[in-house]
This record gives structure tokens, sequence and C-alpha cells, in this order.
């Protein structure tokens, strides 16, 4: 079984991250507060790729948000599906470099991934990826 740990960073990268959690969750019949509403137990069988099961039966999605400005993360939280994100993995990061936070965000949201393997696109996600050494671990 795969894992999938979403990273989404910058202005660009939030906006079509939202996109991408809404088309998701609509696929997984996931509403936007986390409750699974499908029709389908195909539905739920491929679930745990994207999202963990939280208590209470809600799915929260295996993503951490990273920008340099408040402004996009505050539309991702009020956006359809903004209640559906744990709020310790919106990552607000006040320098050039990225913060420990960032990195304690992709660690715990990778946790509970049984074989984590960092896949980056883009120059600025590689750039990224270098500097956080979230490299896996072995066990």
């Amino acid at each position: 079984m795969r894992e999938i740990v979403h990273l989404q960073a910058g202005q660009c990268g939030n906006q079509i991250g939202a996109t991408f959690w809404e088309v998701i969750s609509d696929e997984h019949g996931i509403d936007p507060t986390g409750t699974y509403h499908g029709d389908s137990d195909l539905q739920l069988e491929r679930s745990n790729v994207y999202y963990n099961e939280a208590t209470g039966g809600k799915y929260v999605p295996g993503a951490v948000l990273v920008d340099l400005e408040p402004g996009t993360m505050g539309s991702v939280r009020s956006g359809r599906f903004g209640q559906i994100f744990r709020p310790d993995n919106f990552v607000f990061i006040q320098s050039a470099r990225p913060s420990r936070s960032c990195s304690s965000a992709s660690r715990s949201s990778s946790q509970p991934c049984s074989g984590a393997r960092p896949s980056c696109t883009g120059t600025r996600a590689r750039a990224w990826m270098r500097w956080s050494s979230l490299r896996p671990r072995a066990t």
C-alpha cells in the first residue's frame, strides 16, 4: 500500500492543491468536513492513500500547506474544503529559509506512512527537499 503526503507550497501550489483536494474528496465521497458520504465501498478502498482516518470517522488529508504570506493560507482555510485540513499542517514561513515547523509538519504527516519516499516535481520543490532532509529513516 502506498501513502501520499501532499506538499503544497506558495500561492500557486496552494490554489492548485485546494482544487486537487476538492476533486479527490469528491471522488472518494468525502464531504468538506471530512465525513464519508459515498455510495460505494470502492470509494473507501484506497482512501488511506490520500487520507488519514482521525477520531470520529473523519478523513484528514495527508497534506502540508506552506506559504510566505498569510493571504493564500487564509483563502484555503476559508474555502469550501478548508475545514478538512489539520490546523498544524498550515505552515507560514516568515523568512527565506523554510522553518523547522515545515519539516516538523512534513514528518508528522508522513509518520503513518509505511514506506515514506519523498518525491517532488519542480525546481523549488526539489530545493526544499534538499534543505529539509526529509528522507526515509531506517526502522
